[in-house]
């Protein structure tokens, strides 16, 4: 029987046939604003929340402060609360930043990685981690070596990946060969604004709907809606429906 951890993120479950499995890892990715950092917040937090389950956020990009101001904005009102009691632990960006090497980043994580307490981890983002590396080859071996830990530690993990594009880049890169599964965010312009929409791609050990679901963001996070959407990945310059 293969054990579930959920997001608490309404719509998503559902999709995923009752959640992410546990101790894997899963790549979300998106161009700017299209809410993966929110879908790493909403993760933590409704761990702690609604599943009695602990967690730790790494931001390359963000400080503690704006990572409060981000959850508290959306709804995310116990979210300080939660730091404070350790139930969330934060490694802001002056933290993980402060060292030029990732060897000794990882020193400071290892502690807290290998403490039982914590089920949930988010890493955002997957490209400031890469900073860390002058070359591929380094890159592969430290970024190999950390997911291995997260799996050792039975850690059920998020990681986010920036992406330039409107539509999804599916050509495979290393992340993709590491992670256990893919989750698309997506937005498209509209005369009023943007169109937004969740695709879970590839979640491993899973029976997964892979059609593409309309999201919205709102007071409380995300919120996928089950009826799938009419969009479908389409061809370079092709337009949704």
């Amino acid at each position: 029987m293969i054990e579930l951890t959920k997001t608490g993120i309404d719509g998503l479950d559902e999709i995923l046939n009752g959640g992410i499995v546990k101790n894997s890892t899963t790549l979300v990715s998106g161009n700017p604003g299209a809410g993966k950092s929110i879908l790493g917040l909403q993760f933590i937090y409704n761990g702690v929340d609604q599943f009695d389950e602990k967690g730790i956020y790494l931001s390359f990009e963000e400080n503690e402060k704006d990572l409060r101001e981000a959850a508290e904005s959306i709804g995310f009102d116990k979210w300080p609360d939660y730091v404070e009691s350790g139930d969330i632990k934060v490694y802001d960006k002056q933290v993980l930043l402060r060292e030029n090497d990732f060897s000794s980043s990882l020193e400071l994580l290892l502690d807290d990685l290998e403490d039982d307490e914590y089920d949930r981890l988010v890493l955002d983002s997957l490209a400031m981690f890469e900073l860390f590396f002058e070359t591929e080859r380094e890159k592969r071996t430290y970024l190999l070596k950390f997911t291995d830990i997260l799996r050792e530690n039975e850690l059920t993990t998020l990681m986010t990946n920036e992406q330039g594009a409107v539509f999804p880049d599916t050509e495979i890169g290393l992340e993709n060969y590491l992670t256990d599964g893919n989750i698309y965010l997506i937005q498209t312009p509209t005369d009023s604004g943007v169109n937004r929409y969740l695709w879970v791609a590839k979640m491993r050990k899973q029976n997964i709907e892979t059609d593409i679901y309309p999201m919205e963001i709102d007071w409380g996070g995300i919120n996928v809606h089950e009826n799938a959407s009419a969009f479908s990945m389409m061809g370079e310059g092709d337009s949704p429906i």
